[in-house]
C-alpha cells in the first residue's frame, strides 16, 4: 500500500479524530502507513483492537503500524508488546505533525515503540481544523474532550484526561469550513458534551455554543448532538429542542441503568426519576423526538430485581434505539473491586436488554408509519438515510450527502419506506413535530 490508512473502532469523536491523524499523518509526509485508532471502553473493545491490528499486519506486511487512541493511552504495554505494532502514541499527541515525523524506527524495543504522556497534564484542547470526514455524509466536530467525573465502572478519564472545551470561535469557524465543503449536517461531538464551557471564559454552556452555531452559520441545515448526560442539560438547550427547527429532534442518552442503587453504585449523577422526567419533559416541548440510550447489563451486584428497573426504563423514557454494553470489569476501576456476576449471567441479561430494544425498536418504527407525514431526510450511503429523529429511511436515488423530502408509507424491515417528494428542501415544511 502507498499512503496513509485509518482504522477507527469506538465512538463518534474518534472518527472524528482519525481525520486530524490522516492530516497530521499525511503533513509530516508518512507513507505507507496504517494508524489505527483504538477504544477503550470495554475489555472487548481492546480484544478487537488487537484483532483489527493483527488483521492489518497480515494483509500489509510490509507497511508501518502505529497504534493510537484511548487503549493505547491506557495500557500501552498492551500493544508495544505486539511484534506487530511499529509505535505507540498517546492520545494528546495523536493529531499533531510532529508526532509522525519523531516515529521510533523498525525494529526498536517494546519500550521505544512507546510515545505516551501523562493525559492529565493536559489543561487545553486545541481546534483540530478538519475539511471533511472520509467516508461520512455527516460532518463530526470535537467540541470537548476529556472528563472531570469518576463513573466507577469508566476507564476513558485515563485515556481522555480531564476536561477541557474547545473555543465557540473555532467550532463556528470548524463548521463554517464543513458547510462550504458541502456538508448539510453537523454533530457535535465530545467525552462528556454537557460539560462543554465550563472551563472558558464566562463559562458558556453547550445549549449555548449549539444556538451560537446556529445564528453564525445559517447555511446550517441540521444540527445533531451526541452522547449527552441529561442532569447537566441547560435552558437554553430546552429552548432549542422547543424552537429550533434545524436543532434535530434525537438524544442519546448516557443512561447506564435503570435502577437508584445501582446507579448509585456506578456514581452516576442522575436517578431514575430524573431520566424519566427529562424524557417527558423534552418531548412535552417537541412531540415525536427520538431517544436512544446506553445500558450496561451485569454491574456488579445487580439483582434480578434491579435488573428488571432496566428493562423497565426502556419504555418508562420511550427509548427507541438501545446501545448495550456487558459489563466487563476494567483494571484500574472501583466498580473492578465490586463483587462480580457470572459471565454467563451478564451475557444472559445482555441478550434479554438487546431483545427488549429490539421491540421498542420495532414500536418507534411502527408509531413513525402511523404518523406519515413528509420528513426530510440525509443520505448517507446506497439509498439508506436518516429522518429529523435518525430514523433510517430507504431513499433510492438520491446522492450521498444530499438531503430531500420523503411522505411515509410504510416500512421494509428496519427501515421505512416513502415516496419522494422533491429532492430538495426549498419551500416545504416537514412534519417531525406530528409524530407520534
Amino acid at each position: 500500500m502507498s499512503g496513509v490508512r485509518v482504522l477507527t473502532l469506538g465512538c463518534r469523536l474518534n472518527t472524528y479524530e482519525s481525520e486530524t491523524m490522516r492530516k497530521a499523518a499525511e503533513t509530516a509526509g508518512l507513507n505507507n502507513a496504517i494508524l489505527v485508532n483504538t477504544c477503550a471502553v470495554t475489555a472487548d473493545a481492546v480484544r478487537q483492537a488487537r484483532q483489527t491490528i493483527r488483521r492489518a499486519r497480515r494483509d500489509n506486511p510490509h507497511a508501518r503500524i502505529v497504534v493510537s487512541g484511548c487503549a493505547a493511552q491506557t495500557e500501552p504495554e498492551t500493544f508495544a508488546r505486539m511484534d506487530e505494532v511499529d509505535a505507540v502514541i498517546g492520545n494528546e499527541a495523536k493529531g499533531q505533525a510532529a508526532t509522525y515525523r519523531k516515529l521510533p524506527d523498525f525494529g526498536v524495543s517494546e519500550s521505544e515503540k512507546i510515545r505516551v504522556n501523562d493525559i492529565m497534564s493536559v489543561r487545553e484542547t486545541a481546534p483540530q481544523m478538519i475539511e471533511a470526514v472520509e467516508g461520512h455524509a455527516r460532518a463530526f466536530v470535537q467540541v470537548q474532550n476529556g472528563c472531570d467525573h469518576r463513573c466507577t465502572f469508566c476507564i476513558i478519564p485515563y485515556g481522555r484526561g480531564n476536561s477541557r472545551s474547545v473555543p465557540m470561535g473555532a467550532v463556528v469557524s470548524q463548521i463554517e469550513k464543513l458547510v462550504d465543503n458541502g456538508y448539510q449536517e453537523a454533530v457535535i461531538t465530545g467525552v462528556d458534551a454537557t460539560s462543554y464551557g465550563a472551563d472558558l471564559p464566562g463559562s458558556p454552556t453547550l445549549g449555548t455554543l449549539a444556538a451560537t452555531i446556529l445564528k453564525q452559520v445559517p447555511g446550517l441545515r441540521r444540527l445533531r448532538l451526541s452522547s449527552i448526560d441529561s442532569i447537566e442539560v441547560d435552558n437554553a438547550l430546552l429552548d432549542l429542542i422547543a424552537n429550533e427547527p434545524r436543532f434535530m429532534p434525537h438524544l442519546h442518552l448516557s443512561l447506564q441503568h435503570g435502577d437508584d442503587l445501582i446507579l448509585k453504585r456506578m456514581k452516576r449523577r442522575h436517578g431514575r426519576g430524573d431520566a424519566i422526567r427529562f424524557c417527558r419533559q423534552v418531548r412535552d416541548l417537541r412531540p415525536g423526538f427520538a431517544f436512544g440510550a446506553d445500558l450496561i447489563a451485569g454491574f456488579p451486584t445487580e439483582t434480578e430485581e434491579m435488573f428488571a428497573r432496566s428493562l423497565d426504563i426502556i419504555d418508562e423514557c420511550g427509548l427507541a434505539f438501545l446501545h448495550v454494553f456487558p459489563y466487563s470489569p476494567r483494571e484500574g476501576t472501583p466498580a473492578a473491586r465490586m463483587p462480580q456476576l457470572d459471565r454467563g449471567q451478564i451475557r444472559q441479561r445482555a441478550a434479554r436488554l438487546r431483545q427488549r430494544g429490539e421491540q421498542a425498536y420495532d414500536d418507534h418504527l411502527e408509531a413513525m408509519v402511523r404518523a406519515g407525514g413528509i420528513h426530510s431526510v440525509l443520505v448517507e450511503f446506497s439509498g439508506m438515510a436518516r429522518t429529523e429523529n435518525f430514523t433510517p429511511v430507504l431513499a433510492p436515488g438520491v446522492p450521498r450527502g444530499q438531503m430531500a423530502l420523503v411522505r411515509l408509507d410504510g416500512r421494509n424491515g428496519d427501515h421505512l419506506t416513502g415516496n419522494m417528494v422533491a429532492d430538495t428542501m426549498d419551500g416545504y415544511q416537514t412534519t417531525d413535530r406530528a409524530l407520534g
